[in-house]
This record gives C-alpha cells, sequence and structure tokens, in this order.
C-alpha cells in the first residue's frame, strides 16, 4: 500500500515476470536470439531513472529476494500479478514460465496471482495444458505472445481458428482475462505480428472475456484507441506507457495518457511495472505525483486522485476479483463500475 498526502493506494502490478536469461539457459545454435532479446530487454531499462539500472549480469537472472524486496517491501506492491513468456525457441526452460512464477508465489500465499499462457500452434497438447494449469495455479488471466516463434512460424494471430478454440476453452475454464502483448517490439520479433487488428475481431466475438492489451499497441495508440473506444472489454495495460515515457519521454507521455483517458476512459486502465525491467517504486510515486506538463493538453480530461487509485490498483482489483481493504475504496460517486455486462 502507499500513502500520500494522506491518501492511500491499493497497488496491484498488473504485469510483471521472474526470468531466467542467463546463458547457462540459452538453447545450443539459438544464443544470438537469447542474447539479442535480453540486451533489448536491457537497453529499455535505460528509459528508467539512472540510478534503477541494473548489471547485466543481475538483469539476466534476478533473485527472489531482490523481486520481493523491489515489489513489496520498496515498491509499494499489494498485489502482483505474473505474466508468463515461454520462448522455449531460445531458452532451455523457458524465459519465464507459469511454473517458475507459481512456485514462488506458493512461497509467498497472498502476494501473486499467478497467470499462464497459451500458444494456438500446441493443438490438442497445448488445450490439455492450459487445463492442468488452471487446475494446478488457479489461473484466471492468460498471456499471450502473437509473434513468438515456434517451429519457423513467425507469430499467429487471434483471428485464427485455432485461437478461437482455445479462447473457447478459456471460457469453459473459467479464464475471463486475455493479456496480450500488443506493444514495442524486441529483436528479434516482427513488429508486424504485434498489430493491434485481431483483438478487435477477438474482442466482438467474445464478449464474456476481458482483452487487456499489454503496452497499449505502441506505437499504434491511435488503432488501438479508436478500437478500445467501441469495445466495451477492450482494457488498456500501461506497461511500457509509465515504465519507458514517464521519465525519459514526459511529454509524449503527457500525449500518450490523454489519449487513452479520453477515448478509453480511467476505468478500463491498468498498471504494470513490467519488473524486471523497471521496478515499480519510482513508476508509482511519479505516476501518483503525475499531471499534465502545460496548457497544450488542456483539452484531455483532467486527472484525480480517484483516477489514479483506479489505475494503479482497483481496476484490476475488479477484474481479479481482489479484495480491497475499506480504506482504500472509493466513494460510491468515485467508485469502479462493474464490468460491462455481455
Amino acid at each position: 500500500m502507499y500513502e500520500k498526502d494522506g491518501e492511500k493506494y491499493f497497488i496491484v502490478d498488473g504485469h510483471m515476470h521472474y526470468w531466467n536469461a542467463a546463458p547457462d539457459n540459452w538453447v545450443p545454435g539459438a544464443e544470438r536470439y537469447a542474447k539479442g532479446w535480453i540486451e533489448c530487454f536491457h537497453a529499455y531499462q535505460g528509459l528508467a531513472p539512472a540510478e534503477t539500472h541494473w548489471p547485466m549480469e543481475k538483469f539476466q537472472k534476478y533473485s527472489e529476494e531482490d523481486l520481493m524486496k523491489d515489489l513489496f517491501e520498496d515498491g509499494h506492491v499489494d498485489v502482483a500479478i505474473f505474466q508468463p513468456t515461454y520462448l522455449t525457441e531460445w531458452y532451455k526452460e523457458g524465459f519465464n514460465t507459469t511454473e517458475r512464477n507459481a512456485a514462488l508465489g506458493e512461497r509467498h500465499p497472498g502476494k501473486f496471482i499467478a497467470n499462464t499462457r497459451w500458444d494456438p500452434r500446441d493443438g490438442d497438447d497445448g488445450l490439455k495444458t492450459l487445463a492442468h494449469n488452471v487446475e494446478r495455479y488457479g489461473s484466471k488471466g492468460v498471456k499471450l505472445y502473437t509473434a513468438e516463434w515456434r517451429e519457423g512460424s513467425r507469430g499467429w494471430t487471434l483471428k485464427d481458428p485455432a485461437a478461437y478454440r482455445y479462447l473457447e476453452a478459456c471460457q469453459e475454464l473459467g479464464i475471463v482475462n486475455i493479456h496480450v502483448h500488443k506493444g514495442p517490439t524486441i529483436w528479434p520479433l516482427d513488429k508486424d505480428a504485434f498489430d493491434v487488428s485481431d483483438i478487435d475481431h477477438a474482442a466482438t466475438d467474445f464478449p464474456d472475456l476481458n482483452f487487456i492489451v499489454e503496452h497499449v499497441g505502441l506505437p499504434r495508440i491511435e488503432d488501438f484507441c479508436f478500437m478500445a473506444t467501441q469495445e466495451p472489454n477492450v482494457y488498456a495495460g500501461l506497461s511500457v506507457v509509465i515504465g519507458g515515457l514517464m521519465h525519459a519521454r514526459p511529454r509524449f507521455f503527457a500525449k500518450v495518457m490523454g489519449e487513452l483517458l479520453f477515448w478509453v476512459g480511467e476505468d478500463k486502465m491498468t498498471f504494470g511495472s513490467d519488473y524486471g525491467i523497471w521496478e515499480p517504486k519510482w513508476q508509482i510515486e511519479g505516476f501518483v505525483d503525475w499531471d499534465y506538463p502545460g496548457e497544450e493538453f488542456s483539452d484531455f480530461p483532467r486527472v484525480t486522485t480517484a483516477t489514479k487509485k483506479k489505475i494503479l490498483g482497483l481496476n484490476a482489483a475488479r477484474l481479479y476479483g481482489i479484495e480491497v481493504p475499506a480504506e482504500c475504496r472509493l466513494d460510491a460517486g468515485q467508485s469502479v463500475p462493474p464490468l460491462a455486462p455481455a
């Protein structure tokens, strides 16, 4: 919990990771991709304040102690949601798996929600694994990586019939939150595989599912905004937006936030630190203090304390059914509305 000027903020970090990108986990023959991927991630960390930068050795494989301290002791986070990314073409044990994440979560009850993932190219076996992970870990959400490489394939789309089988399975298994990476590319993945157009298609056909578009489609912010404003079950995941722009590109950050608040609205935006790319402490403290930097942003919606409380935790708490302490809730007139009806 974070408190500032007498206001208490319940913090849900809706997008974070516990990865292993150390050289001993690189797939033989794919070392340049494994190395290039984590180097690209590390370069993104350079967009944060200099005092938060990590050396590469720590960045490749940070410890459980580092994570717990950075999130819960120093970082103000109350509940964190693991979002896995497998990349088994390049990492022998996977980059950031459901199993690795959930094992850490089981050692710290009440601190984490362990989402899982799926890839439609896994066919029937993947459906069985998805059902197992829901039963074993209680996953309420999935993280999808439509640009992930697999046996010569360099991506897939949510419009694929094979993907629809998995979305139907999610409904049957009680998974309601579909987090999809649609944002800045990471070498060597293809930028076009992160296009947001397939979200529009799937969100219309699966109104009972919530599609949280992580990284809000950057750099396609306008495409995302115009799509999300018409789809009641599409949400803006702010990982990368806050961590990548608030410090390094403050005026662009103000424009992106203004567009999101105008088109998508404060009730459909969720905070994610993208740890371990960026630590949550400086993002949360900076966002609580943030306002537009000049009058040229006057045509965007104003940002209130209630706005920040919703974005930093209350919206995600609603999506995941997380109990919010009474002192962190909003008054009736400011409260987060219920989920949109089907």
